[in-house]
């Protein structure tokens, strides 16, 4: 058996942690490897950042500790997985002196803007750079967009495109859950809900038209009159039955550097459970949604008419739902990148030899 510690970011809350390697675990058991999961943030962490109150010190003081005792044992694995860094703010030079054995760079977001812009971008000029060695001095690289593989590219001749993708045997489709009511639908975080404005416009002037409910999972939805909104807090145990529930699933994004490293994983999820998928034309975006499952779309206009299209054909709703799912079976399911991932381990140990 072949043992990897895997270095998360955040702990199980986080959609990065649970299908960028949680979800790997049990099927790589069959290919002869064990992961060992540490993460470095809890869900404590995530919750009160969500929430927007303040940061539990203890905790994180707590965390870094636990995650120092874990590198002191790293000599004991035979390779690692590295996902974003192993701490904030620290110097790309320590971490690759920490991480002395085989690891593999993992990345599903453009981390390497982390601190070049935002918050963060006042360090700049001493840690600018710091995810780009990373990747560079890294065995080999798993990019979840074909942004991030053109990227990493340049930076290491071993990169992988290994796209975020779920399990199409838990997320399937129940159209017995479906409204009378036409329903929208969005999956995210209160990091993602500000892109919600960009359907201020367009779904205003849909609920002028007829009547039109607005579910979205995970955030805060904007002031959109004219329509229903319900907002649910996210649960892992009810994410599936809940996108059932959509008529259209959405993801609208600005176009900015940042949205271009996504890896358009909601619309993912909403194809699985086949709902017809809207969403705006950056990024990933472009590679998941084609004319045979929803519509790609890059102003208001397009909005409404996409829109309307899916609500004013409830036939082809099935139709593109279905071929949306058929697209995910093919190329973002776990059971096709089960064995991509465990290629890509099974070379990283080599490399340990």
């Amino acid at each position: 058996m072949i043992n990897i510690i895997c270095f998360a970011l955040y702990g199980e809350l986080a959609a990065s942690t649970r299908y960028r390697l949680m979800q790997y675990r049990p099927g790589l058991v069959e290919y002869g490897i064990n992961l060992q999961l540490n993460f470095l943030l809890n869900d404590e962490y995530l919750k009160r950042r969500f929430q927007k109150s303040s940061l539990p010190i203890s905790g994180l003081i707590t965390s870094g500790v636990k995650r120092f005792y874990e590198l002191a044992k790293i000599n004991s694995f035979d390779a690692a997985i590295l996902y974003c860094e192993l701490y904030p703010l620290m110097p790309s030079w320590l971490e690759k002196k920490l991480l002395n054995i085989p690891y593999m760079y993992d990345w599903d977001d453009a981390f390497y803007l982390k601190y070049r812009t935002g918050n963060l971008g006042g360090f700049n000029k001493i840690l600018g750079k710091k995810i780009d060695s990373l990747v560079k001095n890294s065995t080999t690289v798993s990019c979840g967009n074909k942004n991030l593989l053109s990227y990493a590219e340049k930076l290491n001749k071993n990169v992988n495109y290994l796209p975020t993708v779920v399990d199409t045997k838990l997320y399937v489709p129940m159209s017995k859950l479906k409204s009378s009511i036409f329903t929208v639908g969005w999956v995210g975080s209160p990091s993602t809900e500000k892109y919600l404005k960009l359907l201020i416009d367009p779904l205003t002037k849909l609920g002028q038209e007829s009547r039109v409910r607005f579910v979205v999972i995970g955030g805060k939805a904007p002031l959109i009159p004219n329509i229903e909104i319900i907002e649910l807090e996210w649960e892992e145990v009810s994410e599936v039955n809940l996108i059932n529930t959509f008529d259209v699933g959405v993801m609208p994004l600005p176009d900015n550097e940042w949205t271009r490293g996504k890896c358009a994983f909601k619309l993912i999820q909403y194809m699985a459970c086949g709902v017809p998928v809207i969403g705006s034309s950056i990024g990933a975006n472009n590679n998941v949604i084609d004319s045979n499952c929803g519509f790609l779309v890059s102003n208001d206009v397009e909005w409404l008419n996409a829109l309307r299209e899916v609500r004013d054909n409830p036939q082809k709703r099935l139709q593109w739902g279905e071929a949306g799912r058929e697209k995910v079976i093919k190329n973002y399911s776990l059971e096709y990148t089960l064995p991509i991932m465990a290629k890509v381990l099974l070379n990283l140990r080599k490399n340990s030899k």
